[in-house]
């Protein structure tokens, strides 16, 4: 079983449904962002979702947006997230994954880019624009390096939703409406009967995320996932507080984990 795997299946037997904070790396700066790592670990993450700062964030909602463009003015680049992510493995052993767009990647170069994964410690990597038919040029990479490719389904997937649960790493990531990431006042329950569609062809565990904003939300969300995905509310908590982000963001992951767990 995979690490990543291995992450669900401890949270399913305390009780819990894992716990996937994002956060935008080098928001506000790297400093703060290794600070966010540690303070969501202890806040009970299963596994900790990094994004890597991009110019065109096309799946983006305008509270990750803004974070990237301030992480990219601070000066944030991927060698600065390896280095990071070297440094966090000293003490953080849960699943870390980075978040990016398939242009970062090709640009820096497929194979170095995922052998450095390899040997800073990430798990796995999730690619929204990466379409799943076309995920070969990275995929191969990623299994020489032992990282997991994570598939994205969505309410337009339909019929390709058994194919990309047959074939998935990881887990299955739900994303529970249409359009960029944000917080919502209330989360679609179309992610509900694709995890259901999906469970009919396999077994791998399916977290929701896009659009989870508060504790309510994530326990309705826990009531029929394995785990449930937080980005844009804590973002916007670390745009709101700056440096000052680390305490405020570790008492609201707090609150999403004691609302998934029974």
């Amino acid at each position: 079983m995979s690490k990543i795997r291995d992450s669900f299946e401890r949270a399913r037997q305390s009780g819990e449904k894992a716990f996937i904070p994002f956060i935008t790396g080098g928001d506000p700066d790297i400093e703060t962002t290794e600070k966010l790592i540690y303070a969501l670990a202890e806040a009970g993450a299963d596994i900790i979702e990094i994004g890597i700062p991009f110019s065109d964030p096309v799946a983006e909602g305008p509270v990750i947006e803004a974070a990237d463009e301030r992480a990219l003015k601070a000066g944030c680049t991927v060698n600065h997230l390896f280095e990071l992510v070297r440094r966090a493995r000293v003490t953080v052993k849960i699943p870390l994954l980075f978040m990016t767009y398939y242009n970062p990647i090709f640009a820096y170069g497929v194979d170095q880019f995922t052998a450095n994964c390899k040997a800073c410690g990430i798990d796995g990597l999730i690619v929204p624009d990466l379409p799943f038919e076309e995920r070969d040029e990275l995929l191969l990479p990623c299994q020489s390096q032992g990282l997991e490719l994570i598939s994205l389904i969505a309410p337009t997937s339909e019929d390709r939703i058994a194919a990309i649960a047959q074939n998935s790493d990881g887990f299955l990531y739900c994303v529970s409406s249409l359009g960029t990431t944000g917080e919502r006042s209330a989360v679609n329950n179309s992610a509900s009967s694709m995890i259901a569609h999906a469970r009919q062809i396999s077994n791998i565990p399916c977290a929701v995320g896009f659009g989870i904003s508060n504790p309510e939300q994530a326990r309705e969300i826990a009531q029929y996932a394995d785990g449930v995905i937080v980005g844009s509310a804590i973002v916007r908590i670390a745009g709101e507080h700056g440096r000052d982000c680390v305490e405020p963001v570790y008492q609201f992951a707090k609150s999403i984990k004691q609302a998934i767990s029974n």
